[in-house]
């Protein structure tokens, strides 16, 4: 009688604990969870993902008499990026040791998401900015997502 007893006190044991650590691993329901269930759910899908997240980091010197140019065409580059299906971000980023040079920070999720990009008009504005002598120099980084928060 006493084995039945700590047999069923376990399994009541079991059961609410194993209740206390379900989260739900549906995207639409992480609008109500707590940052650190978001984090971990995003954390997790990045990982068990079969098809990581896609990012392109650029390092850009601008010409320093093209600037005004650049800056109003990068603003619509990337107002117009982060609309698009399967662009996660798009960050434009000023050195603070030289105002000439920038740094874009692009994700997406797949490589079919910069394949359309790079098909938009707005990219095209970087594009043919970069092929006219806009640039000093240009490289960029293509790089899969790891660890995202």
């Amino acid at each position: 009688r006493v084995c039945m007893m700590m047999r069923a006190l376990t399994t009541s044991l079991l059961v609410a604990t194993s209740r206390a650590f379900i989260v739900s691993t549906n995207p639409s329901t992480l609008s109500t969870a707590s940052p650190f269930i978001k984090r971990s759910f995003m954390s997790s899908s990045a990982l068990s993902s079969t098809v990581k997240p896609f990012a392109v980091v650029v390092n850009a010197e601008i010409q320093p008499d093209r600037m005004d140019e650049f800056l109003k065409l990068i603003e619509t580059n990337a107002k117009e990026t982060r609309k698009e299906p399967g662009c996660m971000r798009f960050d434009v980023l000023r050195s603070q040791d030289n105002p000439n040079q920038f740094f874009f920070y692009e994700l997406y999720e797949s490589i079919d998401a910069i394949d359309y990009h790079k098909a938009q008009p707005h990219y095209n504005l970087w594009a043919d900015f970069k092929a006219s002598g806009g640039t000093v120099s240009s490289t960029s980084y293509k790089t899969d997502a790891e660890f995202l928060t």
